[in-house]
C-alpha cells in the first residue's frame, strides 16, 4: 500500500510586517550605470516618485553575515532616486529568500493598452491631466495621445493586443483599416510576434481598398505603384491562408516532431546500428543526428 505524503508547512516568503529600513543600511547587488541614469525610463520613474512618492516597496533581504545590514534584491533605481533627492529611509518588503532572479524573472513590463486603461481610469476618478503627465514624463499633448489610444479601434483587435507591447503608432496604422481586417492584422502581428510601425504599414500595404476604413479609401503608399500593390495584396491574401492551414495542423505535426526526435535518439544510441549508417548510408545517418538533437519549435 502507497504511503500518504503530507505535506509540510508553506514557508512564507516574506516577513509579515514591511519596515523602513536606512538607506546606508541597504547594499545593491548592481551598480547603476550613467547609461541607466540618462535614460527615458529613469526620467519616469524621478518624475512618478516625486509626484506621488514609492508605490512599490524595494524587496531586501537579511544580510547573513551582518544581521543589520539588507542586500537589494528589487528596486535599484527606486533607490537611486531616493539617494538623488537626499532621502534618509524607505519602505521596503523584506524577503526570507535573499535570492534576485525570481523578482527580475517575474517583471511584467506595462504593455500599452495596460498604459492608457490606466491613465482612462485615472482621469475617470477625476486626477487632473497635468498631474499624470507629471507623473508619465510626458506633456499634456502626449498624455492626450495617450487617452485616445483606441480610437478607432475595434475592441476585438485591441483585446488581441492588449498585453502586447505594440508601438505607439502602429495603432495609428491599424486606424487605417475597418474593423474586420483590424482583427487580422492583430492576428497576424501576435502569430509572428511583430508590433512595429513598420510590419502594421506592410499589412496596410497588403490591404485591399474594400477592407480600409471609410476615412481611409485613398490609399497611397509612396514608393509603390498600383500594380505593385495590387500584387502585394493578391500574395498576401495566400500568404496568410497559407498561414491558416499550418496554423491549424501546427499541433499535431510538432507531436510527430516530438515522437520521431524520441524514437531516432533510442535508435542512435544503440551502437550497432549507428556503426551500420555510418558504414552504409552517412547521409540518412547525418539526417537522423540533426532531427535528434534540434532543439524543440514549442515556443
Amino acid at each position: 500500500m502507497r504511503r500518504k505524503v503530507i505535506p509540510g508547512p508553506v514557508k512564507m516568503a516574506f516577513e509579515r510586517e514591511s519596515r523602513r529600513i536606512s538607506i546606508a543600511d541597504i547594499q545593491p547587488l548592481r551598480l547603476v550605470g550613467d547609461a541607466v541614469t540618462g535614460s527615458v525610463k529613469f526620467a519616469q520613474i524621478v518624475a512618478s516618485i516625486r509626484e506621488v512618492g514609492i508605490i512599490e516597496p524595494l524587496v531586501v533581504a537579511r544580510d547573513r553575515a551582518d544581521g543589520g545590514k539588507f542586500l537589494l534584491l528589487d528596486g535599484h533605481l527606486r533607490l537611486e532616486v531616493l539617494k538623488n533627492m537626499g532621502e534618509t529611509e524607505v519602505d521596503c518588503l523584506i524577503s526570507t529568500d535573499d535570492e534576485a532572479f525570481t523578482y527580475n524573472r517575474r517583471l511584467n513590463r506595462l504593455a500599452i493598452i495596460q498604459e492608457h486603461r490606466m491613465i482612462l481610469k485615472a482621469v475617470s476618478r477625476g486626477v487632473p491631466e497635468e498631474r499624470i503627465a507629471k507623473t508619465l514624463n510626458v506633456n499634456v499633448g502626449t498624455l492626450k495621445q495617450k487617452l485616445h489610444l483606441l480610437d478607432g479601434i475595434c475592441p476585438e483587435a485591441a483585446d488581441l493586443l492588449k498585453d502586447r507591447h505594440v508601438a505607439h503608432n502602429t495603432f495609428g496604422v491599424l486606424k487605417r483599416m475597418a474593423s474586420v481586417r483590424q482583427i487580422e492584422a492583430a492576428e497576424l502581428m501576435v502569430a509572428m510576434n511583430k508590433y512595429s510601425i513598420s510590419y502594421a504599414r506592410s499589412l496596410l500595404a497588403a490591404t485591399p481598398q474594400s477592407l480600409l476604413a471609410d476615412s481611409y479609401k485613398s490609399k497611397v503608399i509612396k514608393g509603390l505603384t498600383r500594380d505593385q500593390m495590387t500584387l502585394m495584396e493578391r500574395e498576401s491574401s495566400n500568404l496568410e491562408r497559407e498561414f491558416r492551414m499550418a496554423e491549424q495542423s501546427y499541433g499535431a505535426d510538432h507531436l510527430d516532431l516530438v515522437l520521431v526526435r524520441g524514437y531516432l535518439g533510442s535508435l542512435l544510441s544503440n551502437s550497432r546500428v549507428t556503426r551500420y549508417l555510418r558504414q552504409r548510408q552517412p547521409e540518412i545517418l547525418e539526417q537522423f543526428q540533426k532531427i535528434a538533437e534540434a532543439e524543440t519549435v514549442a515556443a
